[in-house]
Formats: C-alpha cells, sequence, structure tokens
C-alpha cells in the first residue's frame, strides 16, 4: 500500500520504543508512515548509531533520554506524550523489524468495528523461524495472564498492539521493564476493557541478525514475581468483588440456573461443586480460601462461580458460628478445656515470653489441633451433607420437570 492509506482519524498515534536498533528503526518508521502520520518514537537510552538516524528524521515526534530504564518505561513516556497531545488510542510497535507495518490497515479496520477495545497483533507462535526461548515466554505469559483473569489469550507477548491510553489517564503502573506488556493486559482486563486480538505477521531474522535484549533469568524472574503479586490481588480482591457485584446484581438462584444452563452440567457436577464449596469455606484456611477454591476448582474441573459461591459460607456473621462448632467437633479427636479470653491471651503471651514453649504448646496449641482437626471434620461433614441434598433436590426438580412437560 501507499501513502494513500494514511490513517484520517486523528485520535490515533503510533508509538515506538527502541533501544540499539540502528539496523532497522529507519525502515520501519517509513513503513508506519504510509500508514499514519503521528509517530512517538521513545528512545530508550540507545548506545549505538540510532539516536543519529533519528534526529535526522523529520516526521517523528522524538522521546530520548541517556540511560537504558526499560521497555515498560519507554512505553509509558510514549503513553503519557500522547495523551498530553490530545490521541485517546495508540498503536505500538516495536522497532526491530519482525513485524510488518502493512498490518497496521488491519488493526486500523478493527479499531473501527471495536474502538474501546484494546487490541492484540496476534502472531503465529508456530511460524517458521520463531525461537524456541520466545515460545516458552509466550506460553508462560498466557498460562499467567489466564489464571489472573480467568480469560484465554493466544499471544499476550505481542508488542503489535491498540490500546485505548484515555483510559489509562489515571493508571498508577508498578513495572518498567518487559513485564510491563503482561501487566497493562492483566489491569486492562480487570477494569473491564475489552480484550481482542487479529492475526499479523512477524519475521524472524536469521541468528545472526536479530536483536534481542531479553535476559531470560533476570527478565524471568521479574515477571514471576509481577505473576506472584498479580495472583494475590486477583484473588484476594479483584475475583471478590467481581463476585460480590454478581451477587448484588442477581438473585442467588438465579446464579445457579444461569450456571446450570450455562455449562449443561449434570446434576452430579453441580452437586460436587456445592458441597466442594462449602468445604472449603469452612476449611481454615482464612484469607485465602477463594482462592484456593478457585484453584482446585479449577484443577478439578468444578463450576468455579459456584464452588467460590459456596465457600462465602464463611461470612463474618457466621464465622464465630463456624469456629465454635468446629472448636466443639474437634473434641472427636483432642479435648482441651481452654477457654479463649483475655486472661488466658495475656498467660500464654508471658509463657511465651519467658521461654516456656513446651508448656504453651500444651496449654494452648492442643486447643488449636482441636480447631484445625474439627474444622476439617466439620468440612468434610458438611460439604457431604449439602452434596447429598442438592443432588437429591437437583434430581427432584429435573423429574418433576420431566413429568410436567409429558
Amino acid at each position: 500500500m501507499t501513502g494513500e492509506a494514511v490513517n484520517m482519524d486523528r485520535s490515533v498515534c503510533v508509538i515506538v520504543p527502541t533501544y540499539n536498533n540502528a539496523r532497522t528503526i529507519a525502515e520501519v518508521l517509513a513503513g508506519i508512515k504510509e500508514y499514519i502520520a503521528d509517530i512517538y518514537v521513545v528512545n530508550d537510552g540507545s548506545t549505538d548509531d540510532t539516536i543519529s538516524i533519528l534526529e535526522n528524521i523529520d516526521y517523528i515526534k522524538l522521546i530520548s533520554y541517556d540511560n537504558n530504564r526499560g521497555k515498560g518505561f519507554a512505553l509509558r513516556k510514549g503513553f503519557g506524550a500522547a495523551l498530553a497531545d490530545g490521541f485517546s488510542h495508540a498503536i505500538t510497535i516495536d522497532s526491530d523489524g519482525q513485524h510488518s507495518t502493512e498490518d497496521i490497515a488491519v488493526i486500523l479496520l478493527h479499531h473501527e468495528e471495536k474502538p474501546d477495545s484494546l487490541i492484540i497483533g496476534r502472531r503465529n507462535i508456530r511460524a517458521d523461524g520463531m525461537p524456541a526461548k520466545n515460545s516458552f515466554a509466550n506460553k508462560f505469559s498466557n498460562f499467567w495472564f489466564r489464571v489472573e483473569t480467568w480469560q484465554r489469550l493466544a499471544d499476550t507477548q505481542s508488542g503489535f498492539r491498540l490500546y485505548p491510553i484515555h483510559k489509562y489517564s489515571k493508571t498508577k503502573w508498578f513495572t518498567t521493564k518487559y513485564e510491563f506488556e503482561l501487566e497493562v493486559l492483566v489491569r486492562s482486563q480487570w477494569s473491564d476493557i475489552t480484550i481482542d486480538s487479529v492475526p499479523v505477521c512477524v519475521y524472524y531474522p536469521p541468528t545472526e541478525e536479530r536483536v534481542s535484549h531479553f535476559k531470560p533469568l533476570r527478565d524471568f524472574a521479574r515477571i514471576s514475581v509481577l505473576n506472584t503479586f498479580l495472583v494475590f490481588i486477583a484473588y484476594l480482591y479483584i475475583f471478590p468483588l467481581r463476585f460480590f457485584k454478581y451477587l448484588i446484581n442477581n438473585k442467588f438462584t438465579k446464579i445457579v440456573k444461569d450456571q446450570l444452563m450455562l455449562h449443561n452440567e449434570n446434576p452430579h457436577k453441580i452437586s460436587l461443586a456445592m458441597g466442594f464449596g462449602v468445604f472449603m469455606g469452612i476449611t481454615p484456611v482464612w484469607g485465602f480460601q477463594m482462592l484456593i477454591a478457585a484453584f482446585l476448582a479449577h484443577i478439578l474441573k468444578l463450576n468455579k462461580v459456584i464452588v467460590v459461591g459456596f465457600s462465602n459460607i464463611s461470612l463474618p456473621p457466621i464465622i464465630p458460628f463456624i469456629i465454635y462448632f468446629s472448636y466443639k467437633t474437634g473434641t472427636v479427636f483432642f479435648n482441651s478445656d481452654l477457654e479463649f479470653n483475655m486472661d488466658t491471651m495475656r498467660y500464654l503471651k508471658s509463657q511465651m515470653m519467658d521461654g516456656h514453649f513446651y508448656k504453651t504448646f500444651n496449654e494452648f496449641g492442643y486447643s488449636i489441633l482441636q480447631y484445625v482437626s474439627g474444622s476439617l471434620l466439620l468440612a468434610l461433614a458438611a460439604g457431604s451433607l449439602v452434596f447429598v441434598v442438592s443432588y437429591l433436590t437437583i434430581g427432584f426438580m429435573n423429574r418433576a420437570k420431566s413429568i410436567k412437560s409429558r
């Protein structure tokens, strides 16, 4: 295509982060100019001839700084500059020549259909020439994105994207390196920004011509730290909040009915999900019940919404009763007469401060063991009861419905 295809929508610009890409940067920018005139190039502390090449290109807006700060930092600088100039959307494309600038037209066409979406240029990860470390990194990133959002994406590592940057004007980002591209995807999904993808071409040059700044050990370590952080936020805040809003906006019976119709599951699996949810709600892993319940539901292929919903049996008004009956149920295994009150806690604290650990365990530890063992037994009994009752109830309802339809 030629210059006639230049984008006329002045709300979209292009941001090109670059670091030591002197061999390819000029050609990439010339290709971009055929489609979009507003181009921001962020020189991330290049030490080769990149900066001298960029200073001689008059149709770009150059942002440059001396020290290499990372791709995420460069993208954030580009976002800020584009927002300050009034752009609402930005296409990002790498400067190493791996992406075909002709695919900008494909992304713009999809943007016209879905103007509020974040659009990813989806590469063929099975393409000939794709380095093994790239393929592994992409699968690794795809897996954690799914864990953190419950959404499946085929290419979370592609740097060829269109961002609705106006929706990030007040966002405080955590990261500045390669992991930023995963962070922005996860947090966009959490903010209910639709994420779509379109197929794009990709070129992997011969090994001797490739320029890569990815440091596997260091960068994977940072990505792992980020994923750990995001998982905790997802399961301790994002998913519980979403589920709470879901409960507020829907009657509980409607929720169960929706899940039955959505997944078309048999009574056995639905009842098992209910019983397992109650089991997890009573199990003594306070603060992590929904996180563990959702993870195990995924492993066991149970309906996650129903499992997490029924794990909420441990709501604040019910917690004292769960603790009390767990403690009493534990007398099957232990029989501690210790009462939990302020005098007892002060006594135990003084014993610990004096170094009487064995005596403290004798007086207090067995009470903890009594509670833990009792809660597990109570959880098993309550979960089993819910499974049996729900299985019989669903079966009865199905039979009644079958008779009525005759």
